[in-house]
Formats: C-alpha cells, sequence, structure tokens
C-alpha cells in the first residue's frame, strides 16, 4: 500500500501543479489570452475554467474533503482534458499539442486508480487501535 500511497500522491501533486497553480498564476497573461481566443472560446471561459481547475484540484489535494466531491473534482477534470484534446485537434490538427492533454489525462486516471485502492484498502483492514468485538 505504500507504493499505491506514493504513487497516489506523485499524480495527485502533478495535477494540482499543472491544472491548479499554473492555470491560478498564468491566466491573466497574452499567451493565456490568445491561446483561448485561438481555440474560439470566449474570454470569460477562460476565466470560468480557471476557476474551475483551481476549485477542483483542490478538492483533490486537499485529503479532509468529501470522497463524493473527489469523484465530481475527478470527472470535471477529465472531462476539461477531453474537451482539450478535441479542440486543440480539431483546430490545430495532430500535434503534441492535442496529444498532451491525454497525457494529463492519463496521470489523473492515474491518481483516480490510486485513489480507489487507498479507499478500498482502508475499508478491508481495521484501525490499528480498533477493538473487534463479537456478540453471538
Amino acid at each position: 500500500m505504500k507504493k499505491i500511497k506514493i504513487i497516489y500522491w506523485i499524480t495527485t501533486t502533478i495535477i494540482f501543479l499543472f491544472e491548479g497553480v499554473m492555470p491560478a498564476l498564468t491566466s491573466n497573461t497574452q499567451l493565456a489570452i490568445d491561446g483561448i481566443r485561438h481555440l474560439g472560446y470566449p474570454d470569460y471561459f477562460r476565466v470560468m475554467l480557471t476557476a474551475f481547475k483551481i476549485a477542483g484540484t483542490l478538492v483533490l489535494i486537499l485529503p479532509m474533503i468529501n470522497g463524493r466531491y473527489k469523484e465530481w473534482a475527478y470527472a470535471g477534470l477529465g472531462f476539461t482534458f477531453i474537451s482539450a484534446f478535441i479542440s486543440h485537434t480539431a483546430i490545430d490538427g495532430f500535434s503534441f499539442l492535442s496529444f498532451f492533454p491525454l497525457i494529463i489525462f492519463a496521470i489523473l486516471a492515474t491518481s483516480y486508480i490510486c485513489y480507489h485502492k487507498l479507499l478500498e484498502s482502508r475499508l478491508t483492514t481495521p484501525a490499528k487501535n480498533s477493538k473487534i468485538v463479537v456478540t453471538l
């Protein structure tokens, strides 16, 4: 389980940095503005997408957040990456920029799989200080 936990935290941190921190710091740069315009989206979409990415990655990285919210965050970020792939492919054709969202999607999927393996292990192993009481 230690290996799974390490993989989970590495992949989740990568998602947090790429999709939470980086957009928060760069969404108002001219490069980001031009990138959204190039894909044909209005400027308010950039602001909305940044807000949702930050919120979603915070939900993933904070351990005290309920699992149901994490599921929605994984789904929302997954839709974002698939949509980014489709948008870039439709406008620019097949290039590395088109496939980069799928690479990040694979990292997100790895985080998601590890998250569920960790949940499963918590449910099947009793806590260290818990007493098992059997009544007949």
